[in-house]
């Protein structure tokens, strides 16, 4: 039906082409664009199988008039389809800044079964060059299809490697200079090239960079460790389709994460995101921030990943059943307490498995904070009967109502299956409470918290903790085969949800 995904991007060399053929007169691919002189063409060939389909279709053509000198350039263009004018001495609007959109109604009596010929012709009188960068086209009611699979088939070429230069800002006098090649990859699966990229290193040096809109170059400005800034400025060698080899190709860790987006009062599983920045500095990534080539943005702050014990019963030497301030909501997140008729009081934990803990927290309850324990000693045990001390506190007090404080062993722990918390004194009342108590192991790799703001939209809260590596006996799976399930899943659900509004539309009637 209709005609299929056609588009031709002469941003990428070699151009990018889908249900097109091009052929070109005096035109020379010049990096981000096509470069046309005087007299110049590109015709581009493409297929339609059942234009009775198509009543109407939308041509987009980018492009920019060169400069001449300091003055606007002059390139008027002609565009036909089957010979027949769309537009005629059409003058671009630019003079050597940003390329524009030129939008055409091409007339569904103009498609024809079989081959259809466009042609984007340059005038003899033109004094400066037309810069094509992509056409696209689309049935009326499809607009934007092609460009969103233009952006997705570059996005899959998501490695990037820089050779850079930088030299000293405010300097009249001063020259490039060669700086460590820039490896980065990020991405959290929409399939959207980077427009800016921001990222700080544990020693303090910071980068921020914008790109091309072809990725073929950026510019930007660096402050290293010592305070010095510069700016800052690479060229493309490389680009490639992420694969679990990507991690051979730096010295710096590939970071994978399993993340989540904060809305509507909880938190929902979002998109993997794969973080790898390697400017060549020794310390460690500490913080990215990007915005893409749609809009969205987003900030991630890398830190040591709390890895939760899992505790799967709880056992109290007094409680408060009559109300329902029982020991068992302290392994919840609900604002719920446990309250204990006594000046001291103990609490014995039983963990899915023997586990090492690093540290534990203790959230302070809703009311009474002479409630709240002051001293208290942490146990471990192999079999609940003999009890080893981890960790003991004196005088210790919380600032607030569901206060939530961290206290970490000042030793390495064996793994226990067993944990006692020994309150032997509270604040002066005649009870003890708290909302909840949790225990954490080791840090394990590296987690993040930041925000993700979606174009257009307010930003929401976004965290992520790391996905565990594949063993090598995994079987592998294309990275490009991959990605193209993943467009072939969302573009079965936008089926899908089509066919349910039309149903729901027939049902009505």
């Amino acid at each position: 039906m209709g005609f299929d995904v056609t588009y031709a991007d002469f941003s990428a060399s070699p151009a990018r082409l889908a249900n097109a053929v091009v052929e070109r007169k005096r035109a020379r691919a010049a990096g981000s664009h096509l470069a046309l002189d005087a007299g110049g063409s590109v015709r581009l060939d493409f297929e339609v199988e059942d234009p009775d389909d198509v009543p109407q279709a939308t041509l987009t053509v980018t492009a920019l008039v060169s400069r001449l000198g300091g003055s606007l350039g002059y390139a008027p263009m002609d565009v036909l389809l089957q010979g027949e004018p769309l537009a005629a001495d059409l003058t671009v609007p630019g003079g050597g800044d940003l390329p524009q959109d030129n939008v055409f109604a091409v007339p569904g009596h103009l498609l024809k079964p079989g081959t259809n010929t466009l042609e984007i012709r340059v005038s003899d009188k033109a004094r400066s060059m037309l810069w094509l960068y992509r056409v696209t086209l689309d049935p009326v009611r499809e607009r934007g299809r092609s460009e969103r699979a233009r952006t997705a088939e570059a996005a899959r070429d998501a490695v990037f490697s820089y050779r850079t230069e930088r030299r000293p800002a405010h300097s009249a006098t001063a020259s490039w200079q060669a700086a460590p090649r820039l490896l980065f990859h990020l991405d959290r699966g929409e399939h959207s090239l980077p427009g800016q990229l921001g990222w700080r290193t544990a020693d303090g040096a910071e980068s921020a960079i914008s790109f091309q809109s072809n990725m073929s170059d950026f510019h930007g400005c660096h402050r290293a460790a010592d305070g010095t800034a510069y700016e800052y400025r690479g060229r493309l060698l490389d680009r490639r389709p992420y694969s679990e080899d990507t991690r051979n190709l730096s010295a710096s860790p590939l970071h994978r994460f399993r993340t989540e987006e904060g809305w509507g009062g909880g938190w929902h599983a979002s998109h993997e995101l794969r973080i790898l920045v390697d400017d060549g500095a020794a310390a460690p990534l500490e913080r990215v921030t990007w915005r893409d080539q749609r809009g969205n943005s987003g900030v991630a702050v890398l830190h040591a990943a709390v890895t939760e014990v899992a505790v799967t019963g709880v056992e109290a030497s007094d409680e408060f059943r009559a109300n329902q301030e029982v020991a068992a909501h302290l392994l919840d997140d609900r604002r719920t307490k446990w309250l204990a008729g006594d000046t001291t009081a103990r609490l014995d934990f039983t963990l899915a498995r023997p586990a090492a803990v690093a540290s534990y927290s203790l959230t302070s309850a809703n009311d009474f904070p002479d409630r709240d324990p002051r001293d208290w000693t942490l146990y471990g045990s192999d079999d609940g009967r003999a009890w080893t001390p981890l960790d003991s506190r004196a005088g210790e007090s919380f600032g607030g109502r569901f206060e939530t404080r961290d206290f970490f062993l000042r030793a390495t722990a064996p793994a226990y299956r067993h944990l006692r918390l020994d309150i032997s004194r509270n604040g002066g009342a005649d009870e003890i409470q708290l909302a909840r108590v949790a225990f954490a192991g080791a840090p394990a790799g590296q987690a993040f918290t930041g925000y993700y703001q979606r174009h257009g939209e307010g930003p929401i809260g976004y965290r992520g903790t790391p996905v565990q590596t594949p063993s090598s006996s995994a079987p592998s799976v294309s990275p490009r085969i991959a990605s193209e399930l993943e467009t072939a899943v969302a573009s079965l659900a936008e089926t899908a949800q089509s066919l349910a509004a039309l149903a729901a539309h027939l049902r009505k009637h």
